[in-house]
């Protein structure tokens, strides 16, 4: 049986899993899409993933625990933003 992983645990392996998933910080991603049709905005996307994985980051550092929902809730938005990523041809499905 395998143990489930803690709360911070959680959040790095989510955290780890995005930076690798991602281009965060890829200039490819700070363009828009041909003849401007994004399907939103993928700059302002990542740069909110960018913002709350930095937050988690920092807040695990200094022994903040987060709780169920925020571990949800980080987990969805980029789930969301992965998404619109797809939609806008920046990553493959």
């Amino acid at each position: 049986m395998s143990k489930k992983p803690d709360r911070q645990s959680a959040m790095l392996q989510i955290i780890e899993q995005v930076k690798d998933e991602l281009p965060l910080y890829e200039s490819d991603t700070f363009i828009c899409g041909p003849d401007n049709n994004c399907q939103g905005c993928p700059k302002k996307l990542l740069e909110l993933v960018d913002t709350e994985l930095t937050y988690w980051e920092s807040a695990i550092e200094r022994g903040v625990t987060p709780n169920f929902d925020e571990i949800t809730r980080f987990g969805k938005l980029c789930k969301n933003v992965r998404r619109g990523l797809v939609r806008n041809n920046l990553i493959k499905a």
